[in-house]
């Protein structure tokens, strides 16, 4: 017999109007769409083509992974390594996939175009909505406003760098880690969220100095399992903790009981004046 997966299971709850779940996508994608006028000058301040910032966007299309690719170039490092930091920061979208492949079950012939807008902003508006069918038109509207109005922002920002000249004089250098810390600090809600953010800038400014650029971008990912290691140590010293006691101190490790008269033990199944005779 073949084997049967099951369906992915939808939350079961009131249907969301349209217009709110459209409202909440296209917020999204406005905002985050615009800070590809950050990217663009950002990209041409680090010495790409009008034509190369643009077709990053077009065909990279996922923020982190772009930003962290200009700005290890501007630094001055190896094109293989700041590829290979972007690539590292991209292959969360793989995992962004597997989810929604099952919440939005779209038809085959159209999931290698959608996997184009699978990114941040796209699945958290998706996996935000209690239906499919709001998750489906809530992940089409994010992704089509966002993928346009980033592209075009892109091309605004690189004609605008190239038409101010020097982008650092204006400052406009520091763009790019404004707008992406913009978009990291309100992902950051618990304490291992925020302890991982911590070390890893800890280790990517630490081993700035004395690694290539890029390279420190990588090393900084180490601080995911790091923390998540820790955690597990505690976690598991508390069960530990709450699964052994010593006998006779009213904790989990007594099961014997004891006679109430003498402080003997008392044999199973036998009461106190059963002992003493």
């Amino acid at each position: 017999m073949a084997e049967q997966t099951a369906p992915p299971v939808i939350r079961d709850a009131p249907d969301k109007p349209d217009s709110a779940v459209v409202r909440d996508a296209l917020g999204v994608g406005i905002a985050v769409g615009l800070s590809g006028f950050a990217f663009g000058v950002t990209s041409a301040g680090a010495g790409l083509t009008l034509l190369q910032t643009c077709a990053l966007s077009l065909l990279v299309f996922t923020g982190a992974s772009q930003f962290a690719l200009v700005g290890a170039l501007a630094a001055g490092g190896n094109p293989f390594t700041a590829a290979a930091g972007a690539f590292f920061l991209g292959t969360r979208n793989a995992f962004y996939g597997l989810r929604l492949s099952q919440l939005l079950a779209l038809p085959r012939s159209v999931r290698p175009f959608a996997a184009q807008w699978v990114i941040d902003e796209t699945a958290a508006v998706a996996l935000a909505q209690p239906t499919r069918r709001a998750a489906r038109l809530g992940f089409t509207v994010t992704g089509l406003t966002l993928y346009v109005l980033w592209n075009l922002t892109t091309l605004l920002g690189a004609l605008g760098a190239e038409a101010l000249g020097d982008t650092e004089a204006w400052g406009l250098d520091a763009a790019g880690p404004a707008v992406f810390l913009a978009l990291l600090a309100p992902m950051l809600r618990t304490a291992t969220e925020r302890a991982t953010a911590g070390l890893a800038v800890l280790l990517g400014l630490g081993l700035l100095p004395v690694l290539p650029a890029g390279v420190p971008v990588l090393a900084a990912a180490l601080a995911a399992p790091a923390v998540l290691w820790v955690q597990g140590r505690r976690e598991a010293a508390k069960d530990a903790g709450r699964g052994t006691g010593k006998p006779g101190s009213g904790e989990l490790g007594r099961t014997t009981p004891v006679d109430g008269k003498s402080g003997r033990r008392g044999a199973p199944g036998k009461s106190g004046t059963e002992d003493e005779r």
